[in-house]
């Protein structure tokens, strides 16, 4: 379930690419045609839990009652920002760290949805490691990864905070992160709790977690919904239905975390064939990630948008249009938007 989003340099080339394919200022949403109007999803993976809110509003009719034909574009080869940047795709699934890279490097693409409150990722050992109670104890131990550059100073920071050295080595993953650590090939990982780390439990290889926020890393919205500015400009009152529509889906998830895998299930039957990780991955999402402290879905924060922009500016990994590193931390005031969110009070 986890994707990392191409080098911006890579990202850019991509988007070269995509733009040039197509006719030049195609709008990708069809025009509106006996009251409705076709939007574009882009999925950034298989269909999993993280969409549960998608595949439920569409089995419900509540895109088809808001006036919308919803077109999902399976994941291939070019990842949703670039998509949404280039506007062959209305909407797509997309994480905080992706969308800081694309808008850092001038791309058109802003966050309107955050489908998880919680930070869906963790610093995860074999659950048999005794010699391991803390992040500080990973200095010298060999890192699974999945070649992401910002794997290694967050990882550095929260060995740091745990009073450690930062010191690791690191490998890249050609499986599961669960089977790499027991197989021996690395020490610790960073796998999604809500799938990854279930998926191990039920297959007898349960792993221990080490959560980021108790090691002073900023929250991240681990799984979001982008559009782009000039989509929401030239389509407000359809954004907004289509939000309307997600956000009641994913309300529903919440609170029937069952129900709602079954219609996911039906929805992805050749895809989603473990039923009991799918059933347990819902309910864990719908009891810790969905909502946010204070109860809130699908809500964004300045706050949580200026820390992690922070981060990776710190770290060096943000560039501009030109592949050049910034020479100051972003203004992330533009990264995402709640405005298209429906009134739920």
């Amino acid at each position: 379930m986890l994707r990392r989003t191409a080098p911006p340099a890579l990202a850019a080339l991509a988007l070269l690419a995509v733009t040039t394919a197509c006719s030049a200022g195609a709008d990708s949403t069809a025009a509106a045609k006996n009251g409705t109007t076709t939007v574009t999803l882009a999925l950034d993976w298989t269909p999993n839990t993280n969409h549960t809110g998608i595949y439920v509003a569409q089995a419900k009719g509540w895109f088809k009652d808001a006036g919308i034909d919803l077109k999902i574009v399976p994941y291939g080869s070019t990842a949703p920002e670039t998509l949404i940047a280039s506007h062959k795709a209305d909407f797509g699934i997309s994480y905080q760290e992706g969308v800081t890279t694309a808008r850092a490097a001038g791309q058109d693409i802003t966050s309107v949805y955050a489908v998880t409150q919680k930070t869906d990722v963790t610093v995860s050992v074999r659950a048999d490691r005794t010699d391991i109670t803390s992040p500080k104890d990973l200095d010298g131990k060999t890192y699974a990864g999945f070649g992401a550059p910002y794997e290694k100073p967050l990882l550095q920071k929260v060995i740091k905070n745990a009073g450690g050295k930062g010191d690791f080595k690191q490998v890249t993953l050609n499986t599961s992160a669960y089977a790499a650590l027991y197989a021996g090939k690395a020490d610790f990982a960073m796998p999604m709790p809500t799938w990854e780390g279930l998926e191990a439990k039920l297959s007898g290889k349960p792993l221990k977690d080490f959560q980021l926020s108790d090691y002073g890393f900023p929250a991240i919205y681990s799984t979001l919904i982008a559009s782009s500015d000039q989509f929401l400009k030239k389509n407000p009152t359809v954004a907004r239905k289509f939000l309307a529509a997600v956000d009641k889906g994913y309300r529903y998830a919440a609170a029937n975390p069952d129900q709602a895998a079954d219609l996911l299930i039906a929805a992805n039957k050749s895809v989603l064939t473990n039923t009991k990780l799918v059933k347990e991955s819902s309910e864990l999402l719908a009891k810790e990630y969905y909502k946010g402290t204070d109860g809130t879905i699908g809500t964004q924060s300045a706050a949580r948008w200026k820390s992690f922009a922070d981060f990776e500016y710190g770290a060096g990994l943000l560039v501009d249009a030109n592949g050049k590193k910034l020479t100051k931390a972003p203004d992330t005031s533009a990264f995402f938007t709640n405005a298209y969110l429906p009134d739920t009070k």
